[in-house]
Order: structure tokens, then C-alpha cells, then sequence
């Protein structure tokens, strides 16, 4: 109702000529959980509290750096004298941090973190379900990623999967990407690691993930990282004892010479464990204080072929990494370059040397097209290429409407921005006014994304329709009982994932 004026005067009105209009919702923020460092900024605790970050550097600062991971080595001449040592890691490993790297390295950029425990703690999927249960009632993550959950027994990741899509489908507003258990292992009749993770993660919710096979040997961890050598305390005798028997075949080989292999040797002995003196505790080091572990690795790196063939190992196995946080960061580039509508596919992806497996196309027809529909997307090298996404599908492959990754986001950024800008006429009156306002807003809306190529159609009446209205969505019942009901359909555009070129020879012309 217009205001009454009982003062005369000049009153100016401003009448609004634009109707409301839909705000695209973010489709690039993906939500980690696992483990960190630390979880702390200015003396607050962010253990367990989903906090936004925009780059690696950011990481950094909240929730700390690199887990120290140490290796036990293992003298395995007698087994095979080509390779002498084993190498496993001591302790826990985890995967979160090199997973924030490769996240950033493809495209990344705001993100959630969820910490969930630090590097003292034991990987759990108690605490990793845990850590998923604190996103529910956050809006804004549209992809959910736990690198840690293949470091879990078999069975438990399964069921930490499970518990991902579960998340993901009664949500419906984000897509979970998983990581094969065992990814790195080629598929053989008796241990197939991709049956075992189609029969594990069941067949529920199954439009709202995405799988990629298999796990990456990427260049994300440096050579400072494995400076001094990471070789777990109670394995270090062994581990020089194994060194000092490859000098000794050296020499016996003729390859050193006795003072070569004796300076090598009194290098050698210096990573055996000392007793600090209460002169070293105190500060008071003469000058004839013994070279650092630093300054020791590198003389050995440069010295002693074995040992630097030891530590390319390490750093190889720190190196091997679950595909899932780099898919998150081409998830986000390809959001940001082009649109949702997308397929995150025949993209390259950024600091990865090769798949852990190599696949042909024979094999991977297997993962692209199941009987149970499970498909799982495949990381492939191509000559001249480089390592490629070759997979644009959900693990829901069966399913006619929500096969491709680029469909199902896509639907859920229509649903939700669509959502979010219908909220401003709660309580509104259920009348023609406000369903033209709506109409209006949502045809606006669809006809924007449909011209950026979202939408398939010569023309927006071809790409989507908007109906709302009585005797046409609603009915007087509806009205009455508060109901207002919008139906719309729209055409999302769908990859070329087959392409067939016929070629066929014709007579020649007289």
C-alpha cells in the first residue's frame, strides 16, 4: 500500500523495473577430510570445523605442512641381487597434504578443510565419518574428497565410501569423487581391484560419484623431502650395513678404489645413531662439530649410487598418490574456464608423470561399459599428449539420465540456484503476480546458461520450459493448503563419449 502524505510538498517514488533475478551458485568448492598437521589459526581450534581456504599457502598456515613419514629398509640380495633392499613405510601414512598439492597444481582453489585428527593420531573411519557428518549443514561445498580413505583395511573403506555417497545423495547438492583401494595394482584374475570396489561400495546413491583408475606417480613431493633420508630409527643399522656391502662389491669389482670406498665408508657411519654429549645439548659445539644429516645426504646422493637409487624409491613411493584430489582441481578449472556443463574430460592432468597402470583401449572398455553399470573413469598416456582424463561418467553408467559427471552437476546447479533465489518469495501471496515474477526470473535465468552453452537447442523454447500456475502445476487444493509448485525441464548438453567417422569409396565419376 502507497504511503498517505497529509504534508503538501514534492514526493518522489522510485518504482523498481527489474524483476529478481537467479544468482548462479558456486560448482567448484570441494570439501577434504582427513588429516593434518596441526588445526589452529590465532589460537582457535579447527579440529573438526569445515574451514574455507584459497591456496596452498593458506593450507600452510591453518593446518601445517607435509607428514614426516619414515621407511624401514630391508637387505633383500639373496632375492634378487638387482635390487637388493624393500622399502615400506614405518607408522602411519597419510595422504592429505601431497592430495592439497596436486589439488592446486590442476586448477584448484577455494576448498573446505576438515581436520580431523593430526600425523600422532591413527587413520580411523570412525574419525573420517565423523569428519563428514560436520559438512551436513554446510551450503556451499559441491564436491566432497577424503584422499585418506584408501589408507583404511579393504572393507572399511568400502563402507567410508558408502557413507561418502549416502552423504552426497540425501544432501543432492554435491558429488563425492572416490579413489580405487589398491589403485596402483593392475587388475588380475585373483585380485581384481576393480570388482572388488564395484561389489564394495554397494548400489545405492550411485549418481552422486565418480570413480578414476588408477592411482598417479605424480612429481609433487621434492627433493627436500626426503633431506635428511627418511629411514625409520630401528632399521638404520640395517640400512647402513646394506650400503657398506654395495661399497664392498664395488670395490671388489674394481669400480673404487680402497681410499675412494674409505671416505664413502666414514660417510656411511656418520647416519649411525650417536649420543648427543651435554656439551652438544648445551650449545657449546667445538669446530670440529660433525657434518648435518643434510650436508651427509647429499655427499651420499652424489657418492654412493645405491643409496641414491634408495631414496628415488622413497621419494617415488611418497610420490604415488590416489587420483582424487587432482580430479578435484581439473573438477574446479574446468568450472572456472569454460562452465559445469563440462565434461571434466581429455583434459591434462598437471604435475603427474604416468599413471601407476598402464591401459590400453581394450582395457578400459571393461571400466567404461559394466554389466552392473558401475563405470569407472580412466586416466590414460596418449603419445604426445601426456596424461589424460579419458572418463566423463557417474558410477550410475545404466542410468539413461544420470550417466555423464557433466549431467548430474549440472542439474544440481540449475536445482540449486534455482532454489536459493525461490526462497525470496516464501510467504509471498500464492497468487498470479508472484508466479509471473517467478516465471519470469527462473526463464531469465535458463535462457542466460542456455547462450554460454549449457543448454541444448536452436533456440531457449527448444532447451527448457517453466511452467507454474493454476490448472497448470497447481491445483485449488494446492493453493489453499500453501502449495506452490514449479515444474521445469531442461535439455542439458551431453559429451561426445563415441564418435564414428564412416567412410565408404565411391566409383569415379565418368
Amino acid at each position: 500500500m502507497a504511503k498517505a502524505h497529509k504534508t503538501p510538498g514534492v514526493y518522489v517514488e522510485e518504482i523498481s523495473a527489474f524483476p529478481n533475478s537467479v544468482v548462479q551458485v558456486e560448482t567448484a568448492i570441494p570439501a577434504f577430510v582427513g588429516y593434518t598437521e596441526k588445526a589452529v589459526y590465532s589460537k582457535k581450534d579447527l579440529a573438526l570445523k569445515p574451514t574455507r581456504v584459497s591456496s596452498l599457502g593458506e593450507f600452510l598456515l591453518y593446518f601445517g605442512g607435509a607428514p614426516k613419514t619414515t621407511y624401514s629398509i630391508e637387505n633383500a640380495r639373496q632375492q634378487d641381487p638387482n635390487k637388493p633392499y624393500k622399502i615400506k613405510p614405518h607408522g602411519n601414512r597419510y595422504l592429505l597434504f601431497y592430495s592439497m598439492k596436486l589439488f592446486f597444481a590442476n586448477g584448484g582453489s577455494d576448498c573446505f578443510i576438515v581436520s580431523v585428527g593430526d600425523y600422532n593420531d591413527a587413520i580411523t573411519q570412525s574419525c573420517l565419518t565423523q569428519g563428514i557428518q560436520t559438512l551436513d549443514q554446510e551450503r556451499e561445498p559441491t564436491m566432497l574428497v577424503i584422499p585418506d580413505a584408501v589408507l583404511l583395511e579393504q572393507q572399511e573403506c568400502y563402507a567410508l565410501q558408502q557413507t561418502m555417497l549416502s552423504h552426497c545423495g540425501s544432501l543432492r547438492d554435491r558429488i563425492t569423487i572416490l579413489d580405487i583401494f589398491d589403485g596402483f595394482k593392475e587388475r588380475t584374475t585373483g585380485d581384481d581391484v576393480i570388482t572388488a570396489f564395484r561389489t564394495g561400495i554397494g548400489s545405492e546413491h550411485l549418481q552422486w560419484g565418480a570413480a578414476y583408475y588408477p592411482w598417479v606417480e605424480t612429481n609433487i613431493v621434492g627433493a627436500d623431502e626426503v633431506d635428511p633420508p627418511p629411514i625409520e630409527k630401528g632399521s638404520m643399522i640395517a640400512f647402513i650395513g646394506l650400503l657398506k656391502e654395495d661399497i664392498e662389491l664395488q670395490l671388489k669389482a674394481g669400480l673404487l678404489k680402497q681410499s675412494q670406498a674409505d671416505d664413502i665408508n666414514a660417510v656411511i657411519e656418520r647416519l649411525r645413531p650417536t649420543k648427543v654429549s651435554h656439551t652438544e645439548k648445551a650449545g657449546k659445539e667445538d669446530k670440529s662439530k660433525p657434518p648435518s644429516k643434510e650436508e651427509i645426504h647429499q655427499t651420499l646422493l652424489a657418492t654412493h649410487p645405491l643409496y641414491k637409487e634408495i631414496m628415488q624409491s622413497v621419494r617415488a613411493h611418497l610420490s604415488l598418490l590416489p587420483p582424487s584430489g587432482g580430479m578435484a582441481g581439473i573438477y574446479s578449472m574446468v568450472d572456472h574456464t569454460i562452465g559445469v556443463w563440462q565434461s571434466p574430460a581429455n583434459v591434462s592432468m598437471s604435475s603427474v608423470v604416468k599413471p601407476a597402470v598402464n591401459i590400453t583401449s581394450y582395457e578400459q572398455e571393461d571400466l567404461n561399459v559394466s554389466l552392473d553399470g558401475k563405470a569407472v573413469n580412466a586416466i590414460r598416456t596418449f603419445p604426445g599428449k601426456g596424461v589424460l582424463v579419458w572418463g566423463a561418467r557417474t558410477l550410475d553408467g545404466n542410468s539413461g539420465e544420470w550417466r555423464y559427471i557433466s549431467v548430474r552437476r549440472t542439474a544440481t546447479f540449475i536445482e540449486q540456484s534455482v532454489k536459493f533465489a525461490a526462497e525470496a518469495f516464501v510467504f509471498e501471496p500464492n497468487d498470479s503476480n508472484t508466479w509471473t515474477s517467478l516465471n519470469a526470473m527462473i526463464r531469465n535465468f535458463l535462457t542466460n546458461i542456455w547462450r554460454e552453452g549449457a543448454l541444448a537447442g536452436p533456440t531457449p523454447e527448444h532447451a527448457f520450459f517453466v511452467n507454474i500456475g493454476l490448472g497448470t502445476t497447481m491445483t485449488p487444493a494446492d493453493i489453499s493448503e500453501g502449495w506452490m509448485k514449479i515444474n521445469i525441464g531442461v535439455a542439458v548438453t551431453r559429451p561426445t563419449e563415441f564418435m564414428v567417422i564412416t567412410l565408404q569409396q565411391r566409383m569415379q565419376p565418368a
